[in-house]
């Protein structure tokens, strides 16, 4: 297997702004995972609620993950040190919360993003096997691909992924004939009754999953590993939340045009891209249709092999903490051995928690899903992007990062901000449990 990492510069100037856009990459793989069909439809339900009013709130939700990516890149550039390591640091009860979460989270999600999967090539191929059995296909494919490629080969197939989300989503809202006044009106904030918890949940939800940790673990994995590629990083996030930004602007202009003028309905959760795929179907043909539901596989596809390849680096890297804690050994912040992604990916850890998202989750799509694991899952889930938001404040304001790194006005501002906002959708989200 060849070496897939770059090579380093050797000071923070060392990578001309015109080069680096050749670098971008882990940008792109964060992007396309965190954007899931359930995103989209939360993002839809939105504008065929309010129309365009809501515009505003898509942007300032780009700032906040663009703010909550950089810092977590950040912190792996500035200190050598992973994520996790900076959690540990925290205290115990931080490796006592991610051990519940990566096991019962990664069991619920992996039959969520297995479903997800499988639900649009149901219906381009209706005559085919039925959504269990495309569903489990979809998860076994995940598992090969992740098993036995590496990172290199992985930010390929997710470019590929998102390319193709991104011409779909743009052509459907090309199709529909956006309002430019009115899209460029809903960039003023304004709060129409009743559309509070929306509104936070477009600026909150949209690209905001467990994978925006996993995002550190990817720029080491693409071989940057020091602060000499401090630019390229933040390049690289901006980039991604940009992207992420168009496909929310794309699907509030079809919320607005195709469902809010015509007053339709659609189902909550990843159903809802079959409904919208039904009514293209009738506005603009099968065709349009078609290639919208292949758009709809690849935001789910690639949602499912970025958690399958990001959250098992972060568990492995999670087990690899213990048994160096258990056998009292301590490695030097920044060593190839301490952040090279390529070992992790090989690990026991690594594949084991692949596993786990694999085979487990399918007994779920077979039999209901205990109401007990439900709740937890959602707890959990729930309570994750706030962790992250204020654990990544307290780690960056500091003496654990280097002066020059730390946080200053501008992003101690969006962290917090971010922390609220995700605690307030935490209490929400808890509040609506089936409790």
């Amino acid at each position: 297997m060849t070496d897939t990492t770059e090579e380093q510069p050797k000071g923070t100037d060392a990578v001309p702004r015109k080069s680096a856009w050749r670098y971008i990459g882990p940008g792109i793989v964060v992007a396309a995972t965190g954007v899931g069909a359930g995103d989209l439809v939360a993002t839809l339900i939105a504008g065929s609620k309010y129309g365009y009013t809501l515009m505003w709130a898509a942007v300032i939700g780009c700032v906040v993950k663009i703010s909550l990516a950089e810092a977590a890149g950040r912190w792996h550039l500035a200190t050598g040190r992973t994520l996790f390591e900076g959690w540990r640091s925290l205290g115990q009860w931080t490796t006592v919360y991610f051990a519940f979460y990566v096991v019962v989270w990664g069991f619920v999600y992996g039959a969520t993003a297995m479903s997800s999967s499988a639900l649009p090539i149901v219906a381009l191929f209706p005559d085919g096997p039925g959504l269990k059995t495309w569903a489990v296909i979809t998860g076994l494919i995940g598992l090969a691909f992740v098993w036995f490629n590496r990172y290199a080969v992985f930010e390929k197939v997710m470019t590929v992924l998102i390319g193709v989300m991104f011409v779909v989503v743009v052509y459907v809202a090309i199709r529909v004939g956006p309002d430019v006044g009115a899209s460029l009106a809903g960039l003023a904030p304004v709060l129409p009754d009743g559309s509070l918890l929306y509104t936070l949940g477009l600026i909150g939800g949209v690209g905001g999953t467990i994978t925006m940790a996993a995002y550190g673990y990817w720029v080491n994995a693409k071989g940057w590993t020091n602060s000499g590629w401090m630019k390229v990083m933040r390049l690289d996030n901006r980039v991604a939340y940009l992207t992420t930004g168009v496909f929310v602007v794309a699907m509030l202009i079809v919320g607005a045009e195709l469902l809010h003028s015509s007053q339709l309905a659609l189902t909550k959760g990843d159903r809802g891209l079959i409904d919208l795929g039904a009514v293209l179907e009738e506005r603009y043909g099968t065709a349009t249709a078609k290639l919208f539901l292949v758009g709809f596989f690849a935001t789910s596809f690639s949602s499912l092999i970025g958690v399958w390849h990001g959250v098992s680096l972060l568990f492995a890297d999670f087990v690899e903490r213990l048994r160096r804690d258990r056998a009292g050994v301590a490695v030097e912040a920044g060593t190839t051995e301490e952040v090279a992604a390529g070992a992790k990916e090989r690990s026991p850890a690594f594949r084991a928690y692949l596993l786990w998202l694999t085979f487990p989750p399918i007994s779920l799509l077979f039999l209901d899903e205990p109401f007990g694991l439900v709740v937890a899952y959602g707890v959990l889930g729930a309570f994750f992007m706030p962790f992250l938001a204020l654990t990544l404040l307290w780690l960056l304001n500091s003496s654990r990062t280097p002066a020059e790194w730390r946080n200053g006005i501008v992003s101690n501002t969006m962290l917090a901000a971010a922390g609220l906002l995700f605690v307030v959708l935490c209490v929400q989200q808890v509040r609506e449990l089936p409790w």
